[in-house]
This record gives C-alpha cells, structure tokens and sequence, in this order.
C-alpha cells in the first residue's frame, strides 16, 4: 500500500531473523507499513520458530507463563464481550484463530463456532478442543455471504497482506445486523513511544500493518461499516513491555516491564491511547 510515504522508524525483526524493515507513514490512512513486505514462502518463513507463541500451547517461561495466564483472563471478556451482542444463531467465525481456545471457549456457551487458522500445527491443537472446526485460509472463500453474527479477528488484522481484499470479504460474511471485532495494537501508545525500535508489537515483519484508531475508521469506511465502540486491552501493555523488556536489554526485566505497561495504561486514562484496542464495527446502515 505504501507509496511515497515518510520513513517513521527503522527497527529489525528481534524475534527470529534480524533482518531490518523500514515502517512507512501512511498519511492517508494515519497508519504505518513494513517496508519491504515479505511474499509467500517469505513471509511463512518468519513464522517457523518455536517462540512463536500463538501457535503453541507450551509453558516453558516467564513470557510464555504470563501470555497464558493474560489470555485465561481474556477470553472470559472476549466471551463476554460476544455475549453482548444481540443474536439469536450465535453463529461465529474466529480468524486467524491460533491454538483455538477463544473458540472453544464459545462453544461451551453454545455458539456455533468456525475457525480460519493457516498454521498447520496450531490449526491441529485447535481442532482437537473444537471438534474440528478451524480450517485453512482457502475456506473462507467457500463460506456464504452473510453467514455470522459476529467475526472475531484477535491479533490478526495486522498480518493479513490484502487489507482491502480482506476488509470486503468481511463484510460480505457479516450478516446485516452483524457485528465485526477487530483487536490491534495501538502505535500511538506510550509503550510504542517509550521502547521506539524495540517495541514487541511492531513485530516485523509479520505484523504488515500497525494501526491508530483513526486508520480502523477510514479503512472500514471504505467497505461502508462503522466505528461503533473502542475498547482498551490493558492487559496487553504488561505483556508487549515484558518481551519489549528483553529486545532492549537482553533480559525480561519484569519489574521495570510491570511499571512501564503500568505507566502507559496510567497515561491512557486521559489520552486514550492503550496499547492495544478492541474496535467494534457494524454495517454502515445500523
């Protein structure tokens, strides 16, 4: 997407290869973009590490520890969250859906539950716990337009590559009344600007794209659906400091990680700019 664009920072994936990555101001979209984008068996390449931790269950330290016991946490609000919508199917789609435990969690409240996850051993842990309800990336485009009440898409807008090809996709499997919940993280947050170049969740360059609020509402208004709530994940700001801790120092440091994601959920109260942020979007007509 980006062209012509302004340099914001430049910073290298700490995580599995070192290479360095450009991001790019988008000016339109108040959005920033990894540059240069990875392609095809690229890209999966940056994925195959066993410290990715999306696509693993395993418990083998602190970070993991903590990731863990923040997601037990999260997904009783993500149920509740979902819950709060009005839907009588409670038919759901969870994109990108890792080791699928939000879905499980769904399903013990009797929603019915589809999964997309394109890791091929993450889809197997979660087909385990969802009797074998997550799929490959292809199956979306077998899926009938207005389908489900609600799509779910936690961590994973950032490392889809065709954001306007995805943005209407959504859209056309979103009932009318439906509800589309996208969780990103927030470059605009204190954490981003305090750790700079080793902010965790900048990621690259798995994470394409590293959006603001304002860029949530105009890419979805593109596609006519509308901003009806923002929501912050403050959990999020412990943990992305925590491994930002470590890109810095060389080690967690989880004292001076607890303070900082303290710090910024602190500074948020009055900017509103949490590290990480739920948006809630619906059709343009509702």
């Amino acid at each position: 997407m980006a062209k012509q664009n302004s340099t914001y920072l430049t910073l290298k994936d700490h995580s599995v290869s070192g290479d360095q990555f450009q991001l790019l101001h988008n000016k339109e979209l108040d959005m920033l973009e990894t540059f240069p984008i990875p392609e095809g068996e690229e890209l999966a390449a940056y994925y195959k590490s066993e410290d990715y931790i999306s696509h693993t269950d395993t418990r083998r330290n602190l970070l993991e520890y903590v990731y863990h016991k923040v997601r037990e946490i999260s997904l009783k609000r993500k149920l509740k969250l979902i819950n709060s919508f009005q839907s009588d199917s409670k038919l759901l789609l969870d994109i990108g859906c890792g080791t699928g435990d939000f879905l499980q969690t769904a399903l013990k409240d009797n929603w019915q539950i589809t999964g997309i996850e394109p890791d091929q051993n993450a889809r197997q842990i979660s087909n385990t716990k969802t009797n074998n309800a997550v799929f490959e990336t292809e199956h979306l485009e077998h899926l009938e337009s207005n389908s489900f009440d609600v799509i779910t898409l936690w961590h994973v807008l950032e490392h889809l590559p065709n954001l306007e090809m995805h943005t209407a996709l959504f859209k056309r499997l979103l009932k009318p009344n439906g509800t589309l919940v996208i969780a990103v993280p927030n470059y605009k947050s204190y954490d981003a600007a305090y750790y700079k170049n080793f902010w965790a969740a900048f990621d690259v360059p798995r994470h394409l794209w590293h959006f603001s609020k304002s860029s949530i509402s105009e890419l979805f208004k593109k596609e006519n659906m509308t901003l009806v709530k923002t929501l912050p994940m403050k959990f999020d700001a412990y943990y992305v400091c925590l491994l930002s801790e470590k890109y810095k120092s060389g080690f967690m440091n989880p004292v001076k990680a607890f303070w900082m994601g303290w710090q910024s959920n602190r500074k948020a109260k009055r900017s509103e700019e949490y590290s990480s942020h739920i948006y809630v979007l619906k059709h343009g007509n509702n």
